[in-house]
């Protein structure tokens, strides 16, 4: 009898499962956002347009695609892997001067918005053809990022070719401290040396620039031999970029995949720490699921046993049945 009563009330038990699941869902839905403190980050994002990142020399999912298209491959990794509460915003570069076009914004509450402008840069935007990355192209970003505030760090995607070429050794522009720029400068495009692509205002191609279009390497002083040079081709400079983020106490990394850019821009030394408001509706939606579990998955167990033992006994007497009816048996 006892046992028969303790199995009730287990049944009762099992029953006031339901309701109590009811509640977690409405708590689950009318749950407004906790603010808790989170690690967050602040980028602006600044893409070289120049001609040379239509170079065609990098892969995504096996295709060909220009250096700038993977670049925003990437980028829309990123935006996928930085935690709410952080901010990104967009620039270009051409020339020597950094364009703002979209000062940075929460990532999740504009996450749609972030994807429909990245996918919008591209080389129509160019308002000239010449660039200077080192002289011109870094400190303007940085003083872009300066000028919006929230202390926001930089990530400067580029291929480091410039054009017209000019010599490591020239000293870069030293009005902006060294020390109080954070962020990156970001590398893309192959090793070997491969034609750019020349493109009209509307951005349709026209041909390949040709060796006479550009201008060559100047000759360093005091050199008897000018090297011949191919600024009509273009490939990663990477020890160019890696010499130019040293100089300007940026970090250089090279896009090797989609997804290593997300990973440096949520390299911890980058983060700042802040309230964010969070979503936990997940806490009572995960509570409701273990309730109905528990509820449900023991009638559900009952059933399969009581038919697997069913099929057992089918089986076992139809085994019965044939070994009677076998010669031996006699």
């Amino acid at each position: 009898m006892s046992g028969a009563t303790g199995e009730r009330g287990f049944a009762r038990l099992r029953h006031a499962l339901t309701p109590l699941a009811l509640v977690a869902l409405i708590a689950a839905v009318a749950m407004p956002d906790v603010t808790l403190p989170r690690n967050t980050f602040s980028y602006i994002v600044t893409f070289d347009i120049t001609q040379s990142m239509d170079v065609e020399d990098v892969s995504l999912n096996g295709e060909p695609v220009s250096r700038l298209k993977f670049a925003q491959a990437a980028m829309r990794d990123a935006l996928g892997r930085l935690p709410c509460g952080s901010k990104v915003g967009w620039s270009v570069f051409t020339g020597q001067r950094t364009l703002l076009l979209l000062p940075p914004v929460e990532v999740c509450a504009n996450y749609d918005a972030l994807l429909v402008s990245l996918d919008g840069i591209d080389g129509r935007m160019r308002w000239t053809n010449w660039s200077r990355i080192a002289e011109g192209g870094v400190y303007s970003a940085v003083r872009v990022a300066r000028d919006v505030g929230e202390n926001s760090a930089i990530v400067f995607v580029t291929d480091g070719q410039e054009a017209p070429p000019v010599s490591p050794s020239r000293a870069l522009m030293p009005d902006i401290n060294a020390a109080r720029i954070r962020g990156w400068l970001i590398g893309v495009g192959g090793d070997q040396p491969a034609a750019i692509p020349k493109s009209d205002a509307d951005g349709n191609r026209i041909g390949y620039w040709q060796a006479d279009d550009v201008i060559q390497v100047p000759a360093t002083p005091g050199s008897a031999v000018q090297a011949e040079t191919h600024e009509e081709l273009s490939e990663l400079r990477g020890q160019y970029l890696a010499f130019v983020a040293g100089q300007t106490g940026l970090d250089y990394r090279r896009l090797w995949s989609v997804t290593s850019l997300g990973e440096a821009m949520r390299e911890p030394r980058f983060a700042h720490r802040e309230p964010v408001p969070t979503d936990l509706r997940w806490v009572p939606a995960l509570f409701a699921l273990l309730l109905l579990v528990a509820r449900f998955v023991p009638d559900v167990f009952r059933e399969r046993l009581r038919v697997t033992r069913k099929r057992v006994r089918a089986a076992l007497w139809r085994l019965a049945h044939r070994i009677s009816r076998s010669p031996l048996s006699s």
